[in-house]
């Protein structure tokens, strides 16, 4: 009887919610109200209709939960004219507009970073200055000689001019483009190593971001792991020690993310370049000043992985001493390796500089094409060369460079004027301006704390989780940091577009009502 009963207080649940569900929108209908079709309109069609599918199917769900905690019909039914309300009305609350708003987001957006971040990886690294950026949108917007030699007419190389830059920067023999560092040492391991012993500190057994391991892309590269030395101290005696007849190269890896500090011992790319000759000398007694300026040596290659890729001098601007490109190929390395979109201060790029006769062997070499880099990567890579041909004009017109270097005084400057600039506003809010660190970001510079000036903001009506909140869901999101219960605008990375932008919006963020 009990069962009977249970099932009867089902039959008439079902049947209630099929008659509250009778009373849902159609899909088709909702598709030809006015104010949906001029929303699909500006949205497109199909992200619209998939919208509308999704919100009358959470409506659905959400009666059918309503019904199970025994809401009645006519609450059911108040919940559907709520729904048709807010879409005919163009309501920016209707569920429509919320899922549309949140596809949005998933879309890669500009943003203002006041994280104090130079490099941030979630943000996209390095910034292209305004030049650069109208270059590649005439780029973009029509075809262009990516790989077509405009004085004779015929095919060309698509890396050609970067590389001409490179080794007229560098000082080194060749240079090759790739789409990203991760790529540029796969490249050279795979072209000049596989199925020989490449010599390694145990100290430069890196990870980096993304999972990228160095033993697993030598692995990948068909080349065998030496390793030599210990994590906190390796001597060139380790080095000779471990090379034989399958020692195909020394690889040199920057440890740009990290330090260790201490009782520690490392081994220069310049003593592996001597170590290399002189082995080659002891076999082919020759005298040494034979081997101080000869390019076509034969031996064991010197492969180093800079990183970050650093083309000034960084000491000279109050920052921590990092090795430059040009001081490692003129130590003797015979390949270089770093980032274009880091330090170097480019698009996302690998890039590979060093002795022709290696080059020339990763430019033969079949994965090189799926590595190449593509005509964004090449139009931005090549305009910030040209900027490093004049070192003054690079650090101004280089946006990573001029935010590293910006003296500190006029961060407080400009953190002043942003906190005047806001308060006209009337905004209830509590704004402050105070000293803050930034940090260069990107695996770069892992020890060094840049001191800079924030703007604060706080609130005695909104938590400051909630202002975190409002600035990251604004039209152009506002990305800041909390710190110690303010919200926290770093004015390094912080432009001034920025503090306009939000001297428009930050009434409606610090109201206590938010719609």
């Amino acid at each position: 009887m009990e069962q009977l009963d249970q099932n009867k207080k089902r039959e008439n649940l079902q049947k209630e919610k099929n008659q509250i569900f009778r009373l849902l929108p159609r899909v088709d209908d909702l598709m030809k109200k006015e104010n949906v079709q001029r929303l699909a309109e500006k949205e497109g069609y199909e992200r619209v209709l998939g919208a509308v599918r999704d919100s009358v199917e959470n409506l659905r769900n959400e009666i059918s939960q309503g019904i199970k905690k025994g809401i009645s019909e006519h609450e059911a039914k108040e919940m559907i004219q709520k729904f048709l309300y807010e879409i005919e009305s163009s309501s920016k609350k209707s569920e429509v507009n919320h899922l549309l708003e949140q596809e949005q987001k998933k879309e890669i957006q500009p943003v203002y970073n006041g994280t104090g971040v130079i490099l941030h990886t979630g943000l996209g690294r390095a910034t292209l200055s305004p030049e650069i950026a109208e270059k590649l949108k005439a780029v973009a917007e029509n075809y262009s000689s990516l790989e077509y030699d405009l004085q004779t007419g015929k095919r060309g190389n698509r890396t050609g001019y970067a590389e001409e830059l490179l080794c007229q920067i560098t000082g080194a023999e060749a240079a090759i483009v790739v789409n990203n560092n991760a790529g540029a040492v796969l490249l050279a391991l795979s072209a000049l190593t596989k199925g020989g012993e490449v010599v390694v500190s145990r100290g430069e057994l890196v990870e980096i971001g993304g999972k990228f391991r160095i033993p697993e892309v030598l692995e990948l590269s068909g080349a065998i792991l030496k390793e030599v030395g210990t994590t906190n101290r390796t001597r060139i005696e380790d080095y000779k020690a471990a090379v034989s007849e399958k020692t195909k190269a020394f690889l040199k890896v920057h440890t740009s993310n990290y330090r260790i500090v201490g009782f520690t011992e490392s081994v220069s790319a310049e003593e592996l370049y001597e170590l290399s000759t002189g082995l080659i000398e002891c076999t082919q007694e020759l005298p040494p000043e034979n081997f101080e300026n000869h390019t076509e040596r034969s031996g064991i290659p010197v492969i180093e992985d800079l990183g970050s890729g650093v083309l000034i001098k960084l000491e000279e601007y109050g920052l921590s001493k990092e090795p430059t490109v040009q001081e490692e190929v003129k130590a003797g390395a015979d390949v270089v390796c770093f980032s274009g979109d880091k330090l170097f201060g480019g698009a996302q790029a690998g890039v590979l500089v060093g002795k022709k006769k290696y080059i020339d062997q990763m430019r033969n070499h079949p994965l090189l094409r799926a590595l190449r880099a593509d005509k964004f990567t090449m139009t931005a890579i090549e305009e910030v060369l040209k900027c490093y041909l004049d070192q003054k004009e690079a650090v101004q017109k280089i946006p990573t460079l001029r935010m590293l270097t910006r003296p500190v005084e006029e961060i407080k400057e400009k953190a002043m004027v942003c906190a005047d600039r806001w308060n006209q506003e009337g905004a209830s809010v509590q704004i402050q301006v105070e000293k803050c660190i930034s940090k260069a970001g990107g695996g770069a510079l892992p020890e060094t704390e840049i001191p800079s000036y924030g703007v604060a903001l706080e609130s005695t009506e909104i938590t400051v989780e909630e202002i975190e909140s409002r600035m990251r869901n604004l039209s152009v999101p506002v990305i800041g940091r909390i710190k110690e219960g303010r919200f926290l605008l770093d004015m390094r990375t912080f432009s001034e577009e920025g503090i306009e932008y939000l001297a428009t919006q930050i009434r409606h963020v610090m109201e206590r009502k938010h719609n």
